[in-house]
């Protein structure tokens, strides 16, 4: 309830070895972030609390599989790509660490401020914005994107969500450049 209301709990934390496993346990659960922000997990147990147990049961969520499949499928497998009939040859893998992927995505979405479909429209303007780079300026842009698992730890994807919710658009040159005869 302190984090709901923006109390800072730090200070409690280092006062106290039992606030602090508290803590660390209400991280661990996915309560809250270690940023101190309420997950959704975290919001849904403050209102079944608040309504003295009215409720039967907490819903507990878990994302839907197909998000997490979806994105998969949509994330580049290496850097070598044709894009409006121009080839890049690459040197990369891209995609690694499923598994660990697959977590923390899940855990991205449990925190409450992305949805799936959020993240999976980053990506996708991500990886269209560097190949259109790539044909305008005639060198592979793709080789500089993270690793799959880089991408979500680091999380990339934050100032491409903030663009597309400015309304910034990648729009497709449909104008193929070439060569210039000396």
């Amino acid at each position: 309830m302190l984090i709901n209301e923006k109390y800072e709990v730090s200070p409690l934390c280092e006062n106290s070895m039992k606030i602090a496993g508290l803590y660390q346990g209400l991280v661990r659960k996915g309560l809250i972030t270690d940023d101190d922000k309420l997950t959704l997990s975290g919001h849904e147990l403050l209102t079944f609390l608040a309504t003295r147990g009215k409720a039967k049961k907490i819903i507990k969520r878990k994302p839907a599989t197909t998000e997490f499949e979806d994105w998969w499928k949509a994330y580049p497998g290496t850097d070598t790509f044709t894009h409006k009939g121009k080839s890049f040859t690459g040197n990369r893998t891209l995609k690694s660490g499923r598994d660990e992927c697959r977590l923390k995505f899940d855990k991205i979405l449990l925190e409450g401020e992305y949805t799936a479909a959020q993240l999976i429209d980053a990506l996708n303007f991500d990886v269209l914005q560097k190949k259109e780079a790539s044909v305008k300026q005639m060198s592979n842009k793709l080789t500089y994107m993270q690793n799959s698992l880089t991408y979500l730890n680091q999380r990339s994807y934050e100032p491409i969500i903030e663009l597309i919710n400015e309304g910034v658009k990648i729009v497709e040159s449909t104008e193929i450049s070439k060569g210039t005869d000396i």
